[in-house]
């Protein structure tokens, strides 16, 4: 019986850690692709003083 006493109070802990962490993560959600944050609008001015000589 005390074995069984002490399985099922790790199992607790257990449970309630992985609780608590899936708690953490939920507090940011994982953000979506935002296609606008990942494409180049063209080479910018730096770039064009380079090459172009301006």
């Amino acid at each position: 019986m005390r074995a069984a006493s002490f399985i099922a109070a790790v199992l607790r802990r257990a449970a309630d850690g992985l609780l608590k962490f899936l708690a953490w993560i939920g507090e940011e959600p994982i953000g979506g692709y935002r296609p606008e944050a990942h494409y180049m609008r063209g080479p910018g001015p730096a770039w064009r003083a380079k090459h172009l000589g301006h």
